[in-house]
């Protein structure tokens, strides 16, 4: 999960991990509404300006959404010849700038400053018998593993350009889902080294 991570430090990471995911529900929010395509244009730039005040490291990230081009150009071809070019752009757009904003957010906040974040939002479903905590986790996990797994795609994807010319075969495909799967039990071993074992969890007391 580490390699998802941002160094050095910069301006970004020492915002409240809770004012970045406010900022970015609220951002999801509005461009879900949006129907304008130079809107999208204007916002993904403001977006690559902050990735540019971060530095070097954070403009190299750029270059792991490499292989969201192709289904963004599959989603803005299809969206065309249904709706025109307008909504083609607002749909490909809309993905590319929540990619773009998840990943600032992800590279930038670490998984604990996630959980602190997220738990006391959560603590009123402790009610109705939900643990806060895991799900904070469960949530911060899922934000946490997107640019994680198209850095592991990436470096599969380049390993294999190395080696051949040949296309992206499916064997790579199978081997990135072992990987997922591999990287999945990892986590979750260390977490139940962490004490979030279910087994270990002492039954809730009768009232």
């Amino acid at each position: 999960m580490i390699g998802g991570h941002l160094y050095p430090r910069t301006w970004l990471h020492a915002v409240p991990a809770g004012f970045k995911l406010l900022a970015l529900l609220a951002a999801a929010t509005f461009f879900l509404a949006q129907s304008d395509w130079w809107m999208f244009a204007l916002a993904i730039a403001a977006v690559l300006c902050a990735y540019a005040l971060l530095g070097r490291q954070a403009l190299k990230r750029l270059t792991h959404l490499r292989p969201l081009f192709p289904l963004l150009a599959i989603i803005y071809l299809l969206q065309w010849y249904l709706e025109g070019h307008n909504q083609a752009a607002v749909s490909a757009g809309r993905l590319l700038l929540m990619i773009l904003l998840a990943d600032l957010v992800t590279m930038t906040t670490t998984v604990q400053e996630m959980l602190d974040a997220i738990t006391p939002v959560l603590r009123p479903l402790e009610r109705i018998g939900l643990d806060s905590r895991r799900l904070a986790l469960a949530i911060a996990l899922v934000i946490r593993f997107v640019p994680v797994l198209f850095d592991l795609w990436t470096r599969r994807r380049e390993a294999w350009q190395a080696r051949t010319a040949r296309r992206i075969s499916p064997m790579l495909i199978k081997i990135f889902v072992i990987d997922t799967f591999r990287m999945a039990d990892h986590v979750a071993e260390a977490l139940d080294a962490r004490g979030f074992d279910a087994r270990s969890v002492p039954p809730r007391k009768r009232n």
